[in-house]
């Protein structure tokens, strides 16, 4: 699951990428084989979740499964 990290919350990505000219026909990011086409990997993260920087300057971060209860 894509979520968008900022200072004081998570956000969807629908919300932030439908306004981006890189995202996909549904307003989503470009998702591919496990990758972020539409952004870097960084490498300084802490091993909790692969992080990557979009074209449009907002971290995006790959969290696996969910909150667990």
């Amino acid at each position: 699951m894509l979520v968008i990290l900022t200072q004081s919350q998570l956000l969807p990505p629908q919300s932030v990428c439908q306004s981006c000219l890189l995202a996909s026909q549904a307003g989503e990011p470009r998702w591919d084989h496990g990758q972020l086409s539409c952004g870097q990997l960084l490498e300084d993260n802490d091993g909790s979740a692969h992080q990557y920087r979009c074209q449009m300057g907002f971290r995006i971060a790959d969290v696996q499964g969910g909150l667990e209860d």
